[in-house]
């Protein structure tokens, strides 16, 4: 009997703690062709009472009308402000997830924004699929995972197999069914949700830390290939997003040290970040658009990393 998977909407794990989705914490209302979502106030609570980001201005201006865009890990966190930041901007938006109510939700948000949000209920281990579902996507933002955290001698190969067929083999079957609707445009956007566990390895993570370097691999090949016919290819690598899953592990950390939860933050999931605080998932949303846009043009084969300076060290 397999042990439980965690799964999540993002890249997002360093630290000793198993990671977890992101969770939009406010529903977004920017106009058309603005990159301007503002997230609601965090409760008073210990967990997020750290310090927050400030709230998301109207920076980028992309006008993404005609443009077809597929969100995977849709339903919640980074997937979902994703889906909502390509529908605001005016895209036919894929918002493809296993979550049919987290899906319906979506949609509901997506009301009134001047691009049309398309829910499709979909188990990326459903290779085929997968690839069918990217045909004609002109955007195609990788982003769903799962997280089991093991010691290697105690993790399952059957949940190691499936992280890496969700994180990995899926993204390369979305991505080959993207291209040549891409190549015949002459233009085309991916971007790979990865994580700091893409560029570096904690313990006990080996099947999460194995996915996501090789998604940066792919992302490099995908940029040497895509060049020649307009397509850029990118990942997106944070540190801890504000997530629900993320908030629920710092309460039983809390009560498995037997301290506050506000000390889990500091002390255990941010301890070798410079900046004390989680990320956002608007903001990781406005990273994956700003590479969509003109002035990233000449951005490809790189990882652009919101990690608050946890690789610096």
């Amino acid at each position: 009997m397999s042990a439980p998977i965690t799964a999540t909407g993002s890249g997002t794990t360093p630290g000793p703690a198993a990671p977890g989705p992101g969770t939009p914490s406010g529903r977004t209302t920017p106009g058309p062709g603005i990159l301007s979502g503002r997230t609601a106030p965090a409760p008073a609570d210990p967990v997020t009472a750290a310090p927050s980001a400030a709230p998301l201005s109207s920076a980028v201006v992309l006008d993404l009308t005609g443009r077809t865009a597929l969100v995977t890990g849709a339903a919640s966190g980074i997937g979902r402000a994703c889906a909502l930041r390509l529908a605001a901007c005016g895209a036919r938006v894929r918002a493809v997830d296993r979550a049919a109510e987290g899906l319906e939700a979506l949609a509901e948000a997506s009301t009134g924004l001047p691009g049309r949000l398309e829910p499709r209920l979909l188990d990326l281990t459903d290779l085929d699929a997968a690839e069918a579902a990217a045909a004609g996507a002109d955007i195609l933002v990788n982003n769903a995972g799962l997280q089991l955290v093991r010691p290697i001698e105690e993790f399952p190969p059957d949940v190691f197999h499936t992280v890496l067929t969700v994180m990995l083999e899926a993204p390369f079957r979305l991505i080959r069914g993207a291209l040549p609707h891409m190549y015949a445009r002459g233009w085309g956007r991916i971007v790979n949700l990865s994580s700091v566990h893409g560029l570096r390895a904690s313990a006990f993570k080996s099947a999460y830390v194995s996915a996501k370097h090789g998604l940066e691999g792919l992302s490099k090949t995908a940029a040497l290939e895509g060049a020649p016919h307009g397509v850029t290819s990118n990942c997106v690598s944070p540190g801890y997003v504000r997530t629900p899953l993320v908030e629920r592990q710092i309460a039983d950390q809390a009560a498995a040290h037997g301290i506050p939860p506000e000390r889990v933050l500091s002390e255990i999931l941010l301890k070798d970040s410079a900046l004390k605080r989680l990320v956002e998932p608007d903001e990781v949303a406005e990273a994956v658009l700003y590479l969509c846009t003109p002035q990233a043009s000449f951005i490809t084969g790189t990882s652009l990393t919101l990690d608050g300076g946890w690789t610096a060290h």
